[in-house]
C-alpha cells in the first residue's frame, strides 16, 4: 500500500523557524494519488506555513470541515481564493448553525461570543466551494472516510457546557453533532485524524473501529480535547489508548499541555507534538 504523509498547517504553536502558530488547526493527508486537507485554521496560517515549507496544496480538491467553529474554518476564504477551482467541501450539516462559546468577564459575570464560520455560505461558494453535508460517514477515496457523528458512549466524555447555538428563543447548549474526524485504513492499522474530538477521543476511537470493522489503531493525530479533562478523565483516555494497542500519537490544539504531558509521560516514544510544520510518514 501506499505511504500515508501527514503535515500539520496550523496548530497552536510552530515547530520551526519561519512558521507562524495560531489557535487552530489544520493537516494536510496525502495517501498514493489521494489528497484532502482537514480543516483550515483561524485566519492566515495555513497559508503562511504553507509558503514557508514550501508545501503544495495544488491537488487539493477536498476538504473535510471538522466542525463548525471559527478556529477550524477561518483559514476557508483565503484557501479557495489561492486555489481558483472547484473545491469540495465535507461536513455536518449543523457547521451552519450560529455557534456560541460563553466566556467569564474580568469584572465579573459572563457574555456569548461568536465563534462560528466567519463568512457566509454563498460568498464561499462563488470562490469554488461545493458543500456536500451529510450526517452519516463519507468515503472520501477507498481508504480514507469520515467519522461522521461521533456517538457518545462512555460514561467519561461529554461536550462541554459552554458551548452553545443561538436560535430564535435564545441560546441553548450545543451537542456538538457536526464533530467529526477523519480515519484513514492503512496496512498498520487504523490512523485517525481529529479536528477537536469534542465528543470524546475514546469516543471517536470506539466508533472509528465499529464504522471499519478494523480493531487495530495504529495512530492517533490532532487535537483531542483534553485541554479541560479532569484526572478521571485522563486515566480513563490513557487507559483506553494502551488497551487498543495506539503505536502513534501526536497530540494537537486544544490538548492542552498539562494533558499533554501525561500523554508524554505514559506512552515515551510513542509519543509527539504535532505542530504547524511537523510532518509525519507512516
Amino acid at each position: 500500500m501506499s505511504s500515508l504523509r501527514l503535515t500539520t498547517l496550523c496548530e497552536n504553536t510552530a515547530g520551526m523557524i519561519g512558521f507562524t502558530g495560531e489557535w487552530g488547526l489544520s493537516i494536510l493527508i496525502e495517501y498514493g494519488d489521494d489528497t484532502v486537507l482537514l480543516d483550515t485554521g483561524l485566519t492566515d496560517s495555513l497559508m503562511r506555513n504553507t509558503l514557508a515549507g514550501g508545501f503544495n496544496l495544488s491537488k487539493v480538491n477536498k476538504i473535510v470541515l471538522s466542525h463548525g467553529h471559527t478556529d477550524h474554518t477561518g483559514g476557508l476564504r483565503l484557501l479557495l481564493q489561492m486555489l481558483r477551482k472547484r473545491v469540495e467541501i465535507y461536513a455536518h450539516p449543523d457547521i451552519w448553525e450560529k455557534k456560541y462559546i460563553r466566556v467569564n468577564l474580568p469584572g465579573g459575570g459572563s457574555m456569548h461570543r461568536f465563534i462560528g464560520i466567519p463568512f457566509c455560505r454563498e460568498e464561499l461558494e462563488a470562490l469554488g466551494a461545493s458543500f456536500v453535508l451529510n450526517k452519516e460517514p463519507v468515503w472520501l477515496t477507498e481508504n480514507i472516510v469520515t467519522t461522521g457523528e461521533v456517538p457518545l458512549t462512555t460514561q467519561f466524555e461529554g461536550v462541554d457546557n459552554n458551548m452553545f447555538v443561538k436560535t430564535d428563543s435564545g441560546f441553548v447548549p450545543d451537542a456538538l453533532a457536526d464533530d467529526q474526524g477523519i480515519i484513514v485504513k492503512t496496512e498498520k492499522g487504523l490512523v485517525l485524524l481529529l479536528g477537536c474530538a469534542h465528543r470524546g477521543l475514546v469516543n471517536t476511537m470506539l466508533h472509528a473501529r465499529n464504522l471499519t470493522g478494523i480493531d487495530d489503531i495504529y495512530a492517533v493525530v490532532g487535537g483531542t480535547h483534553l485541554i479541560s479533562a479532569k484526572n478521571d478523565q485522563l486515566n480513563e483516555t490513557v487507559a483506553a489508548i494502551k488497551k487498543f494497542g495506539v503505536q502513534k500519537i501526536g497530540v494537537s490544539h486544544c490538548t492542552g499541555l498539562a494533558a499533554a504531558a501525561v500523554l508524554a509521560r505514559e506512552f515515551g516514544d510513542k509519543f509527539f507534538f504535532n505542530n504547524a510544520g511537523t510532518v509525519v510518514e507512516l
